[in-house]
């Protein structure tokens, strides 16, 4: 668990640089290294509080997001953690448990330089496939089809196999 939102945010410390490893699946979609980027939740959304938070009309992830002058020095110190040498343009600064999941803002192990998909054509800035895997685990949150840590598990543990991993797809 993540300190949670914050009025104010202070660039978090990263792995030290080269010490953590992207896994690819066998399709080859990126995944964090466990170790250095096991997910981190937020201690401000649980399941008794899903209407008020996450599922609340008008949206949650907004009022919550760290500034860009944040994030932005973050994410060229977690490449460094990563090794990632690609264009950061290309790349995401992406949260492993989605802040729509209850994922901490801003804790360094809910964080990581997100690489492009297999296919990306260099320039063509970020894509990803994680991002309707975040959507659709969100709809069945505030459904009520899977709970907030079923879903916020899943994710973390393999978000190329979420759905099917909770019987969604």
């Amino acid at each position: 668990m993540g300190a949670g939102p914050q009025k104010t945010y202070t660039v978090q410390q990263q792995p030290p640089a080269g010490s953590c490893h992207y896994r690819f699946t066998k399709d080859g979609e990126p995944l964090p290294d466990p170790k250095c980027t096991p997910g981190a939740t937020s201690p401000a959304v649980t399941q008794a509080n899903l209407a008020q938070t996450i599922c609340r009309k008008g949206g949650y992830t907004k009022g919550i997001r760290p500034p860009a002058s944040i994030t932005g020095q973050e994410k060229k110190l977690n490449a460094a953690s990563y090794g990632y040498k690609g264009s950061p343009a290309d790349a995401e600064y992406d949260h492993d448990i989605s802040l729509q999941l209850g994922g901490d803002p801003n804790d360094s192990r809910n964080l990581w330089v997100q690489p492009p998909d297999p296919g990306h054509k260099p320039g063509g800035g970020i894509n990803n496939k994680k991002d309707p895997v975040e959507t659709k685990l969100h709809t069945a949150v505030c459904s009520g089809k899977v709970t907030l840590t079923a879903a916020q598990n899943a994710i973390a543990t393999d978000w190329t196999t979420a759905l099917q991993s909770l019987g969604l797809g």
